[in-house]
């Protein structure tokens, strides 16, 4: 899958799902200061990952995870360009 695939797929389960403004969303956006993002929004991400990309996020692994750019670097790690 490639990065623009990635970046698609984020932004649409954000915006359908999450229920987040399309305006927020940028690379550089914070998860939990700029988006918004708490731990029950984490648990249907995590789903919603599992459903789009066919792995299970590790909450270890998200660590260090904290901007969108961030994110997409995660799936994209996880799933490259297969």
């Amino acid at each position: 899958m490639k990065r623009e695939e990635i970046e698609s797929t984020v932004r649409n389960f954000l915006i359908d799902e999450i229920e987040i403004e399309e305006k927020n969303i940028v690379p550089e956006a914070l998860l939990k200061d700029d988006l918004g993002i708490d731990s029950l929004d984490f648990v249907d991400i995590v789903v919603i990952v599992e459903r789009n990309f066919g792995f299970k996020i590790k909450p270890e692994e998200m660590a260090d995870v904290r901007t969108l750019s961030h994110f997409c670097d995660y799936i994209e790690s996880k799933v490259g360009d297969n």
